[in-house]
């Protein structure tokens, strides 16, 4: 039976009940950690647009988090019996509604209510599947008690004689698919889909072997996984692979490493894609690049002007952005290459100031105090230069009004120009301005590679560098503006991953209509070289790692930089114009046929 749209003409004398139900498991289900939680948000209107109210997604409660995301009511329909039924067994379970455009059905299950059964979950995991679960591992220990939860939820569902309606069940990632092999030994009817968005095991390698993927193929993963001690997670990938009627991933990169460390090819591939809608104004880009632009001038004049000062107007802004992942976001990469562009423009003497920000998360114990001086110093100069332009504007009209133009002294009082003149003297500062916003708890490799580089803000040095610990929104403190603005204040988004299954950071930057790099070892890089091979007409570079030594691919990636460096306002504007063209090629409305190719193949594979 065909997965068809609710109100297809085509499928319209199909009877309700005999229609499948989708659900969809993920542990960022309302709430946010990583990228799984952007996949499932902004896929939501396109989904809900072909399977409506023959949605739900299942997600774990978490107290802190989900109440702020989550609009909790009661579901009627053919799910209000297996909730009841799970409410009289002793389950806690949370209805309602995510609060996202498309406004899905939402299911979440308080599973530690049932920590004291994880022995004997541990013990069943163990016997029936040969996973094991170490009762010290806390966060597997968590998803095997999630994973159980679903399976019995599942288990209720396929024993609900009122339902007539085929389930496909699908899951994300490892920390939701621990119900996956049980559900398969229960002989439960639900057609399975299981996506991985990474393997565990290929992560942990690319963080510590820098040539996994010339030696992917011969790698025992059974030793790998005991030695990064992660052979419980692996285990449950594992099984969750083998054991769905449909394995998929999200790019020919991560497929790859699913068959050598996982023993089975994807059947089908999910690239990620965007909301686009979310994105409003697309057409107004331009525009927005300039306001918020406008914004980031505000914070660089107060973090270096006090030391030295430079030309705004010939200051570009570059930045890369993720989670705390040095080698397999390509921090290492791009320090270099920020090395070697800053050596490059100061050789060629070219007119132009680059200020480059690092933008991830890491434990700090507060933001620097100079950075504070200097920004709360910058806000008192500009209250004290607002109050002057607001007396002398109505000073300078009554002058004209009577026939003269009035002398500066007479327009400003003297308590202005005082208050203006203290500012100015406490304003000037003696240190480089820091090359990181916040004090660390723990010195990292980006401050080492930072201070090997010698990229600590010299005032010669056309590459200035800011380390900012912290992801960018309006309450951070210092930069102030939502990480979407930041990034349309930006002129290039630089992302060349060693380890990325598909990345959401350049796609974001095409959201915003700002040139992007990432990199041929990316899924998103992957994805740009087999279906836009021109995508250096459309604003995007993709730098060569797989074939290239470090250094050669370094060297390449300076180049393309000192290129875009070289760049004049018009020639940048056409570049944003190329790429705000190629956005809606990642639209869900084109990439979503994807995931309706998926439930098609489990709906054949599952005999509905």
């Amino acid at each position: 039976m065909s997965a068809k749209a609710p109100h297809d003409k085509n499928s319209s004398s199909v009877a309700e009940n005999l229609r499948p139900l989708l659900f969809e498991a993920a542990w960022e289900v309302c709430q946010k950690i990583g990228g799984i939680y952007t996949v499932i948000r902004s896929k939501v209107p396109e989904i809900m647009s072909t399977w409506g109210q023959r949605y739900c997604l299942l997600g774990p409660y978490n107290p802190e988090v989900s109440p702020l995301e989550f609009e909790e009511t009661e579901l009627d329909g053919p799910l209000a019996p297996v909730i009841a039924k799970m409410r009289e067994k002793g389950f806690v379970v949370h209805t309602g509604y995510w609060l996202v455009t498309g406004r899905p059905r939402v299911i979440l299950f308080e599973y530690k209510q049932f920590e004291s059964r994880l022995p004997e979950i541990r013990k069943m995991m163990q016997d029936h599947h040969g996973i094991p679960v170490a009762p010290e591992d806390s966060l597997t220990s968590e998803v095997a008690l999630f994973g159980w939860v679903l399976t019995e939820f599942y288990t209720m569902l396929n024993d609900l004689k009122s339902l007539k309606n085929p389930v496909i069940a699908h899951f994300h990632e490892w920390m939701s698919a621990t119900a996956i092999p049980e559900l398969r030994r229960r002989g439960n009817r639900a057609g399975i889909v299981f996506t991985t968005h990474a393997t565990m095991l290929g992560r942990y390698l690319a963080m510590n072997n820098p040539e996994f993927y010339t030696h992917m193929t011969g790698i025992d993963w059974q030793a790998q996984s005991h030695h990064f001690n992660i052979m419980g997670p692996v285990m449950i990938e594992r099984a969750a692979a083998h054991g769905a009627h449909v394995f998929t991933t999200v790019s020919k990169v991560t497929g790859r490493e699913c068959e050598a460390l996982l023993d089975r090819a994807p059947d089908v591939l999910l690239p990620n894609g965007l909301n686009l809608r979310r994105f409003v104004a697309m057409h107004e880009f331009q525009n927005l690049h300039r306001s918020y632009k406008e914004k980031i001038h505000q914070f660089v004049m107060a973090h270096f002007f006090p030391s030295y000062t430079f030309d705004l107007d010939n200051t570009l802004y570059f930045f890369t952005a993720g989670r705390y992942e040095y080698r397999n976001k390509g921090f290492d990469m791009t320090l270099e290459a920020m090395a070697r562009l800053n050596y490059r423009i100061k050789l060629s003497g070219l007119n132009r100031t680059v200020v480059f920000f690092l933008i991830t998360r890491q434990a700090y114990k507060s933001a620097s105090a100079e950075v504070f001086r200097r920004q709360a110093m910058l806000e008192e100069m500009h209250g004290a230069c607002e109050s002057i332009k607001d007396s002398l504007g109505s000073r300078l009209l009554m002058a004209a009004a009577k026939g003269h133009i009035p002398e500066y002294e007479t327009l400003v009082d003297e308590t202005s120009r005082m208050r203006l003149r203290r500012i100015m003297h406490a304003w000037p500062s003696s240190v480089l301005p820091p090359f990181v916003t916040h004090d660390l708890v723990n010195d990292d490799e980006v401050l080492q590679k930072i201070r090997a580089c010698k990229l600590i803000n010299r005032p010669d040095d056309p590459v200035k560098v800011i380390y900012y610990p912290e992801f960018v929104s309006t309450s951070d403190g210092l930069l102030g503006i939502e990480y979407d603005n930041f990034v349309r204040g930006c002129h290039l988004g630089i992302f060349p991953s060693y380890y990325e299954p598909w990345g959401y950071t350049p796609l974001e930057c095409v959201a915003c209509g700002v040139p992007a790099v990432t990199s041929d070892l990316s899924g998103f890089g992957s994805y740009l070289n087999r279906c836009m091979p021109d995508w250096a007409e459309r604003g995007l570079y993709v730098a060569p790692r797989r074939d290239k030594t470090e250094d050669e691919s370094v060297n390449e990636l300076t180049g393309w930089l000192y290129n875009f460096a070289q760049m004049d306002r018009r020639e940048r504007i056409s570049l944003r114009n190329k790429v705000e063209r190629s956005s809606d090629e990642f639209d869900w409305h084109n990439l979503g046929r994807n995931y309706t190719e998926a439930y098609e193949t489990v709906c054949r594979r599952a005999g509905f």
